[in-house]
């Protein structure tokens, strides 16, 4: 990806000025909810409905030309017949940045594929980066920038996700809400019509925000593209995959208009380029949290604290399982456990603290095995 473009990309995650058409006064519609959502963004907003003299106390131009400044990210809530109109009044303006939250188009049969392909040309003509269309939009939580028709705002964190599914992401919103997990930004793919994972996964490779990148696919539109920007990431990337089966193969392709390939030979790819994949979402999460926690860290050598020794063996096969390795503690480490623990406990690793431990001892043998130079993990 060229400078000029990776600029051109962190305007749209961190816009100046932006413009919502198809911005409606009315509660429940997307242009309203769209507004309502950016008027707690930092920057300068701009309501576009030729309708409307004020939208949600904001004045509300006729069209994108009315506007005096230069808009950085124009977010697109009109219908799909309508959309050719505005991106042309975008290249006019020269508007790089173009989110179409608007449904209707290759996901819908033979006329939205030829809006689609027309929408195409446009932007390619006109050099425009355009995020769906059929998507929710995009968040980039530490610019306060939440540019889609969900009402939730995750905490700030360094989890980027980009999907496929905007649904999905609704989902994610919620949970994460609850959970207290932090994300750098959040893009919804919809149809991948212009930008599609690559170009935002080799963006994510150098933002400053951004750890881990966490992906939900239906399809992969350059396979050899994407091998090559994941192998060449020093961030960790974990994808989860959906249409594995015929009929999820089915129904990806008139959710998104996707072709989804052979799941043996995806997860063949992902091994080869270092990509880790989940099976489900709350693996794809479970795995993202986690790599989000260690920052780059190399993991190698584990240690294992029980109440139980069962459980330990569990674990420690599971160590082994994965190429881990259980760390061998220093005489230090075993000299405060002995004293830490009673007399029956086992100090060697795994550390079985007994059945009858409170959250006292627990917290102590944990302190104690945590501060162990050999331990990389407990």
């Amino acid at each position: 990806m060229s400078g000029d473009k990776m600029r051109e990309l962190e305007r749209l995650f961190n816009p100046r000025t932006v413009a919502v058409i198809g911005a409606t006064p009315k509660e429940g519609k997307v242009g309203n909810t769209l507004l309502r959502n950016l008027l707690r963004f930092e920057g300068e907003v701009y309501a576009v409905n030729p309708k409307y003299e004020r939208v949600l106390g904001v004045r509300c131009f006729p069209s994108l030309r009315e506007i005096t400044v230069d808009v950085d990210l124009a977010v697109v809530a009109v219908p799909a017949h309508a959309v050719l109109g505005v991106l042309e009044e975008c290249a006019s303006l020269n508007i790089q940045n173009v989110v179409v939250i608007s449904a209707g188009f290759k996901e819908a049969g033979k006329e939205g594929a030829a809006l689609e392909a027309e929408l195409v040309r446009i932007c390619r003509r006109n050099g425009i980066n355009l995020v769906g269309p059929n998507c929710l939009g995009v968040i980039s939580t530490h610019a306060r920038l939440n540019a889609t028709f969900s009402k939730r705002m995750p905490p700030a964190g360094n989890i980027a996700l980009l999907s496929q599914s905007g649904a999905l992401i609704l989902a994610v919103l919620d949970w994460a809400v609850q959970q207290h997990i932090g994300f750098s930004k959040i893009v919804s793919l919809g149809n991948k019509a212009v930008l599609d994972e690559s170009d935002f996964l080799e963006f994510l490779a150098s933002d400053a925000e951004t750890d881990v990148v966490a992906l939900y696919l239906e399809s992969v539109e350059d396979g050899r593209r994407f091998m090559r920007i994941a192998e060449e990431i020093e961030k960790p990337v974990v994808v989860l995959k959906s249409g594995k089966t015929s009929a999820g193969a089915r129904a990806a392709s008139s959710h998104t208009g996707a072709l989804a390939g052979s799941t043996e030979v995806f997860n063949a790819a992902m091994r080869q380029c270092g990509v880790a994949t989940a099976d489900s979402l709350e693996e794809l999460f479970d795995y993202a949290s986690t790599l989000s926690l260690l920052r780059g860290r190399l993991i190698r050598n584990i240690a294992i604290v029980t109440n139980s020794g069962g459980p330990g063996v569990l674990a420690a096969d599971a160590v082994e399982t994965f190429n881990l390795s259980l760390a061998n503690f220093s005489r230090e480490t075993l000299k405060k456990l002995r004293d830490a623990l009673p007399e029956e406990a086992n100090i060697y690793n795994p550390v079985d603290i007994l059945g009858d431990a409170d959250a006292l001892r627990l917290g102590k043998a944990l302190e104690i095995v945590a501060s162990d130079e050999n331990v990389d993990a407990v």
